[in-house]
């Protein structure tokens, strides 16, 4: 499975504004701190999350980001599919290329793997995570 760092980021910030806006919009530059993450990476991912409709900007004094809907709506594939293309555990990218032009003989197996990953990260939610005390207590 190829997962980025920038798909890893983005369930991590995201993670950290629905942990922190409870209090209202919550800037990237507070995100930037919490996480060690430079602030012009944090306005790619969230262009990205905002294009995608996860997350919405709140101007003026005061502003920051929010959630665009619920967390128990918004799934890690969804953060993740926001930032970078689908998981592919392929060696052709689904393209059935991979053996000299031809589908290799393990394809099925690794196209399945794919699906029952998006499937998993389909099943978990922004809330699920925030549910589980441990990443609270870490949160700050």
């Amino acid at each position: 499975m190829r997962l980025s760092t920038k798909g890893r980021y983005a369930v991590t910030t995201i993670m950290d504004l629905a942990l922190h806006q409870g209090n209202g919009p919550v800037t990237l530059a507070d995100i930037s701190q919490r996480q060690d993450l430079s602030l012009s990476y944090l306005e790619q991912l969230f262009a990205q999350l905002r294009r995608h409709g996860l997350v919405h900007g709140v101007r003026g004094p005061g502003g920051g980001y929010q959630l665009a809907m619920a967390a128990d709506r918004i799934s890690i594939a969804a953060v993740i599919l926001a930032v970078e293309q689908r998981v592919d555990t392929t060696a052709c990218g689904g393209d059935e290329n991979c053996a000299e032009g031809n589908r290799c003989i393990t394809h099925d197996l690794w196209a399945e793997l794919s699906d029952q990953i998006e499937a998993f990260l389909g099943g978990i939610t922004l809330a699920d995570l925030a549910a589980d005390p441990a990443l609270i207590a870490a949160s700050g």
